[in-house]
């Protein structure tokens, strides 16, 4: 009979190794992620920014770019799930010394099957686990917001974690997008009793639309944070150009 670790190889079961290490929970048996922090990012980089990684002593990796960027044959899911220790070791030394990360966020639409969103939202939390099993840091999972029939599932083993983040890049021109992200805040405030934090990562030059957005959870309390950013800074410095000109 096979070795069940020389099994789990053959079939590719490799993100065995760390969902075995956690709880599924709801109808489709999502990985339960814990974060627990008392000190909060002041600064987001994005992947493709390796250079940006220590900007700060709380700098946070997130993974708001294009999917090509992160994803794919060089990716990092794609070397969890083939178990490809050399890859992994070069993420390891990428990402060596960042403190937080936000969970990645591998793309969910509106107008694709209901399982292509499930299976980006599965990669996420895998990836999420191996980040902080294996780099030793603060993962603070992330909220995508593209219809309303996810929200069901959405906050399914997060009910334990204290802060989750928000990327409102590109989501605040359209009348859908702003009632999503709203509707987002809701369901995230109604189903995790324990939400202290809510990390935004904005690139607009001021927090108008922040401030709207996440009105409902300032009023109960919770801290609406959002660190700077590379883009951010540009649209700023850009600004004042503009209003000198």
């Amino acid at each position: 009979m096979r070795d069940k670790k020389n099994l789990q190889r053959l079939l590719n079961l490799n993100y065995l190794d760390f969902t075995n290490k956690t709880v599924c929970i709801g109808e489709y048996d999502l990985p339960k992620l814990f974060c627990d922090i008392e000190e909060y990012p002041d600064y987001i980089a994005l992947y493709s920014q390796p250079c940006e990684y220590h900007k700060t002593a709380n700098t946070c990796v997130s993974f708001y770019d294009y999917d090509v960027k992160f994803d794919g044959q060089n990716g990092l899911y794609d070397a969890i799930y083939h178990k490809n220790e050399k890859r992994l070791d070069e993420f390891k030394t990428r990402f060596r010394g960042v403190k937080f990360f936000i969970g990645p966020d591998y793309s969910e639409c509106g107008d694709v099957p209901v399982y292509h969103n499930l299976n980006s939202l599965g990669k996420a939390r895998e990836t999420s686990l191996w980040l902080a099993l294996n780099m030793e840091a603060s993962v603070i999972p992330n909220i995508p917001c593209c219809r309303e029939r996810e929200l069901e599932y959405l906050c399914d083993g997060l009910e334990d974690v204290t802060v989750v983040a928000f990327s409102t890049k590109g989501r605040t021109d359209k009348p859908k997008d702003i009632y999503l992200i709203k509707q987002s805040v809701h369901v995230v405030i109604e189903k995790l009793p324990n939400l202290k934090a809510i990390i935004v990562y904005d690139v607009s030059i001021s927090n108008r639309m922040v401030d709207k957005l996440f009105s409902e959870a300032r009023e109960l309390g919770i801290k609406i944070i959002v660190p700077d950013n590379l883009l951010k800074k540009r649209n700023i410095e850009r600004s004042k150009h503009v209003q000198y000109k």
